[in-house]
């Protein structure tokens, strides 16, 4: 699965791997799970919603792009 990530001051998306995608959910949520926080990211984007995590968006990348 292709995720991108884009905080709240980029215009841009940007492609990022899962070690990157667990930094990023570990400095917005602090205490919690990552792992469990990125598997409901996972779940959720599948029908091609964008989930914010704090000042950080996530979504599935797009066929093409």
């Amino acid at each position: 699965m292709n995720i991108q990530t884009q905080y709240s001051y980029e215009k841009v998306w940007s492609d990022t791997k899962e070690d990157d995608l667990l930094r990023i959910i570990a400095e917005e949520v602090g205490d919690a799970d990552p792992k469990g926080t990125l598997l409901y990211i996972q779940e959720a984007i599948k029908g091609g919603k964008v989930i914010t995590v704090g000042t950080c968006k996530f979504r599935l990348k797009k066929a093409g792009a």
